[in-house]
């Protein structure tokens, strides 16, 4: 919302929550926003019409989204929801019956056109027909919208929607079965990503491996070489740009092994081809549990494969999210959780306690987990894993990373390795970055000389 008024009186503010899935939602919206000469301001006041675009996964995130709605009623009273929760719109109005309109997720048109209801284009007969000029610093002259990121990072989302019915979720009920978007339109907006000055491409999904299935791997063409709709096609492509390509949302489907290659290649520099970074949900390891889950359930397999990885690519990092005090879960079930942490060794993983989501398969499970034993479960499994990451990355002291600078605050720079995700994962701190005069988007390689169970922390070395 950083755009100056305009004098046509038509300024929209925007509200962006949940994942970043819904942060490419709301990207595109304020794209077309600016396309069709509508100003994004930053404040209530200044908005003529508020857009919040809500998620509805878990019921914290139902509360957040209702809480942003109500504070846009109460602060400027004109507001158009959209997003996740906005296929529950029952829930909305009881809550906040005087939202103009509710329209679900990915659904642009319908925001677009909620939005001209509310604040009608303007003609201006002496303007339309001139091409809207874009400022210099404006994204949109390199035909990539609006960015919600640092200019040195994107989220690039594949596809949307999912063929699984996880009986824990719910997000195929709003986004839908999965509908891949054609693999030379995802190079070309990479491609473009990359001209724009991103550094790093973070690819998203609901589920990434499935990539490209439901259009039987289509191939299209791109630079003049054919590539097929396909996961493994996608990272060959990616890979030709020179940028960090961070993988998201991978399901442990059998073929994922045949990217592991692609991230122990080199290029001329020495750099990666596709970051050794693997974002895999395993959800637990429990075989009973993973079948109530409706997730592959062969643990000794994962663990094998997992074995394999870094035989085929020693620095590869794995991250994954658990869900703990799921129905029906024993004791003795958490145990076989906590030692499967022992044994995989992972090196970023994040967890939450199991809560009932409005229309997930779970809710009628038998033998609910009472919230306080949910709870001590959670807590033990991030003790158990804070162990694990502390000492994988007290094994990196010594060491140089090449760092990608997030941020520079003073003699501070906050920075991220190839291990490191944005938002999720831990950061490399960078102890002298004013005296190395550094800058957001820059990539330095960092000598490590400390460690924490998140951080790293470290110098760039300076030529005297």
């Amino acid at each position: 919302m950083s755009e100056p008024a305009s004098s046509l009186g038509r300024k929209v503010g925007f509200v962006s929550l949940g994942c970043p899935k819904a942060l490419v939602d709301s990207e595109r919206i304020l794209t077309q926003l600016k396309v069709e000469g509508y100003d994004i301001v930053q404040t209530y006041d200044d908005a003529d019409v508020v857009v919040v675009n809500t998620c509805g996964f878990i019921d914290s995130a139902v509360a957040e989204s209702l809480d942003a709605i109500g504070e846009a009623m109460a602060e400027n009273g004109k507001v158009i929801v959209t997003g996740c929760l906005g296929k529950r719109p029952e829930q909305i109005r009881e809550a906040h019956p005087d939202v103009l309109a509710i329209t679900g997720p990915q659904d642009y048109g319908s925001v677009m056109a909620a939005v001209h209801a509310a604040l009608p284009p303007t003609h201006d007969p002496f303007v339309d027909l001139v091409p809207r000029r874009i400022d210099d610093n404006d994204m949109l002259q390199n035909g990539i919208g609006i960015k919600l990121t640092p200019k040195h990072y994107a989220y690039l989302k594949i596809s949307e929607g999912c063929n699984h019915r996880c009986s824990f979720c719910i997000i195929p009920s709003m986004r839908g079965d999965l509908v891949s978007r054609p693999v030379d339109e995802v190079l070309r907006e990479a491609e473009k990503l990359a001209m724009g000055g991103v550094k790093e491409l973070l690819v998203i999904s609901q589920d990434t491996s499935a990539y490209g299935v439901d259009t039987k791997y289509a191939e299209r063409t791109w630079r003049g070489k054919a590539y097929q709709t396909r996961m493994k096609a996608l990272c060959e492509g990616l890979s030709e740009l020179g940028l960090w390509t961070r993988l998201h949302y991978v399901y442990p489907y059998p073929h994922v092994d045949d990217i592991i290659p692609l991230m122990a290649d080199r290029n001329a520099d020495g750099l990666p081809k596709l970051l050794p970074y693997l974002d895999i949900p395993f959800q637990h390891a429990s075989p009973r549990v993973l079948k109530l889950m409706k997730r592959p359930g062969a643990v000794d397999k994962t663990l094998e494969r997992i074995q394999r990885w870094r035989e085929t690519c020693p620095d590869i990092t794995i991250r994954s999210t658990f869900i703990v005090g799921f129905p029906g879960e024993t004791e003795a079930e958490f145990e076989e959780l906590l030692e499967f942490l022992d044994e995989a060794q992972l090196d970023r993983v994040g967890a939450f306690a199991y809560s009932p989501v409005e229309g997930a398969a779970a809710n009628s499970l038998p033998d609910p987990v009472p919230e306080d034993v949910k709870q001590e479960r959670l807590a033990r499994f991030m003790e158990r894993q804070a162990t694990i990451s502390e000492a994988k990355l007290a094994d990196k002291v010594g060491s140089v990373q090449r760092c990608l600078v997030d941020a520079v605050d003073g003699d501070l720079g906050i920075a991220r390795s190839m291990a490191d995700a944005p938002e999720i994962d831990g950061l490399v701190q960078i102890q002298n970055a004013r005296e190395a005069g550094l800058q957001p988007g820059r990539f330095v390689d960092v000598a490590i000389m400390g460690s924490d169970e998140h951080d790293l922390y470290g110098e760039v070395e300076i030529d005297d």
